[in-house]
């Protein structure tokens, strides 16, 4: 695992630049550095050795050094890819999956990227025509950002080594912070940045002669096939044993994450590696917020050594601004700071670890995608009428009740715009003092490319496809990446593999959820070598008690500072959020989301713009 960073077009001491640049990611990759600097391009590597350990060092060049490479993630079939090019007549100087890159570019261009099983972000620079190749994997599990600036073309695996460019122009999109309001991350290929961009995944681009042209490779297709739930689920063991023996592939030891849930017990188990990690909280809810029991429970039940960390609050709240400047853009869910500390503390045993990430989008896990078939008496009222009294009701106080009658009143596409739903629009419009961010797109608007792609599968499918594409990137792999980075840390994700969603897309509905469970094909599979308590416990996904902290008054003081703080003002009518604090501490409803993504947008931007070495 590593990281990259770079730029077209030359400028004055470029090699000093792309130093500096190299040095705000060197959490990415502490282990060795590599420059490359021609009279068009400037390509940065930091290096985490994982393969070949000697001789996988980046820049890497073909024979004849006409194409360079920087890469970030793993090939899982490189073995066999290299194998079809040397009977193909390629030479190759040594044994890392980075070399296959570059000579499968060589035989096959752009139709390469199809052929690669792993998570991947790159760039390949053609020395011959000036051209400047990139891709980012299928999920988006490694993160690509790039922006056009000045005379300049820049790109990276993080946004922060932009900073150290002359050409580079600071400043907050708030079109970002409206959706972020809704989302809890930002959710379109626009970021935080103005001007700065991700790279979509499952996409490739060419930029030549300062033009860029995206071509999308690939998109899931979920085509439901025949067939009863024993057949899914051996057919799912095998594919994700399958899937875990190609990601255990490296030249040190791997570890594993493990929680009390189905998702990482099952990949902990089938990968059999000798350690696992897991932390939990101190809290007054006691073991509410601690899996701890569960997993050291589990681990001497599979006969592996489980390493754990109770995490104080004192060092959560602590460590929360390292770790936003960390995320590049804000994210506000809680458990990114769990996934830090546990992603330190295997940091210190092992240099690669598996967890359970994309289980849940693939096979149909969350407990929400329960509700499109879970109807009651009140369902049986025509969708005309519970339209009008869903509507009746949005102009009333926010209860659990109301809420009911105001999502049955609405389609999927209406009332679904994933896992995380913080602000309504109505909400974060009266919140907000630009008029700019007040004309942001709404939820609705960004959801409904990725809807009318599956507008003729069921509603479950359509929730499904859509955390796929925004929910999984823009939360679960961002937090997954960038808390382990932080940590030098490599993390592999043997479900979001593509031999495994292959077979995820084919597995029938009534095999996914039905009204008492999710995952159904997942945790059957896994009984057949998890204790049952295990593959049907419900998940829970590092909790935090970030809502019984915000009651305490140090902690309330805290975030209140941040409420009246000067760029809180800039940006919101501060007295609202100190009504949303005192509701939530007096126990008048539980606002804690809301409250946490306000404070953490707050935190982040006093990292980027408010500190001397943003």
């Amino acid at each position: 695992m590593c990281g990259f960073t770079g730029f077209t077009n030359r400028i004055k001491d470029d090699g000093t630049v792309l130093g500096k640049m190299m040095d705000r990611i060197v959490h990415r990759g502490p282990d060795a550095a590599g420059q490359f600097v021609d009279q068009d391009i400037a390509l940065g590597f930091r290096r985490l050795s994982i393969i070949d350990l000697a001789e996988g060092g980046q820049p890497m060049f073909n024979e004849d050094q006409s194409l360079v490479l920087v890469f970030n993630g793993e090939i899982y079939n490189f073995k066999d890819l290299r194998a079809e090019l040397e009977e193909k007549g390629h030479t190759f100087a040594n044994h890392s999956d980075s070399e296959v890159l570059l000579h499968g570019f060589e035989e096959w261009g752009e139709d390469m990227v199809p052929r690669l099983r792993g998570m991947f972000a790159f760039v390949i620079f053609d020395r011959k025509n000036r051209s400047l190749f990139g891709a980012r994997d299928p999920f988006g599990i490694k993160p690509f950002y790039y922006t056009f600036m000045g005379e300049s073309f820049l790109f990276g695996s993080e946004i922060k080594s932009f900073l150290d460019h002359p050409d580079f122009r600071k400043e907050l999109n708030e079109d970002a912070l409206a959706h972020y309001l809704s989302f809890q991350y930002s959710p379109t290929e626009e970021t935080f940045f103005k001007g700065v961009y991700k790279l979509p995944p499952a996409h490739f681009f060419v930029l030549k002669d300062g033009e860029m042209q995206k071509t999308r490779y690939f998109r899931p297709n979920f085509s439901p096939e025949q067939g009863v739930l024993e057949y899914f689920a051996d057919l799912t063991d095998q594919t994700v044993r399958e899937s875990v023996e190609a990601h255990k592939i490296a030249d040190v030891e791997v570890g594993s994450f493990l929680s009390s849930g189905i998702d990482s017990s099952y990949i902990a188990e089938a990968a059999k590696v000798d350690k696992t990690f897991t932390v939990g909280f101190e809290s007054p809810d006691g073991d509410r917020y601690n899996e701890i029991g569960y997993a050291k429970k589990f681990a001497d039940t599979i006969g592996v050594e489980n390493i754990a960390k109770v995490i104080t609050p004192e060092e959560y709240w602590g460590a929360f601004p390292k770790i936003q400047y960390h995320m590049d853009e804000p994210l506000a869910d809680p458990a990114a700071i769990a996934l830090y500390f546990v992603s330190k503390l295997a940091s210190e045993h092992v240099k690669v670890v598996m967890s359970g990430e994309g289980a849940d989008e693939l096979f149909g896990g969350y407990r929400i995608y329960q509700e499109p078939i879970t109807l009651t008496a009140y369902d049986k009222i025509p969708f005309p009428i519970r339209r009008v009294i869903g509507r009746l009701c949005e102009h009333l106080p926010q209860k659990h009740g109301i809420n009911y009658l105001v999502r049955r009143g609405k389609t999927i596409e209406e009332r679904f715009i994933g896992n995380a739903s913080i602000f309504s629009v109505k909400e974060r419009n009266a919140l907000l003092k630009s008029e700019t961010a007040k004309k942001a797109a709404t939820p609705r608007m960004l959801c409904k490319k990725y809807y009318d792609e599956v507008k003729d599968k069921d509603d479950i499918t359509k929730m499904q496809y859509l955390d796929i594409h925004m929910w999984l990137m823009g939360d679960i792999l961002l937090k997954a990446d960038k808390t382990s980075m932080a940590n030098s840390l490599e993390l592999r994700v043997p479900f979001l593999d593509k031999k495994v969603l292959e077979l995820a897309q084919t597995i029938p509905l009534d095999c996914r959820v039905n009204t008492k469970t999710t995952k159904l094909a997942l945790r059957k599979a896994a009984e057949k070598t998890l204790p049952r308590v295990t593959a049907e416990k419900d998940k829970l996904g590092f909790p935090v008690p970030i809502r019984v902290w915000l009651k305490e008054d140090g902690y309330y003081n805290t975030v209140k500072q941040a409420f009246l703080s000067e760029a809180a003002e800039t940006f919101f009518h501060t007295d609202q959020l100190v009504q949303l604090l005192d509701a939530h501490r007096a126990g008048k409803a539980d606002y804690s989301r809301k409250i946490w993504t306000v404070y953490t947008f707050l935190v982040w931007y006093r990292q980027f713009f408010e500190t001397q070495n943003a």
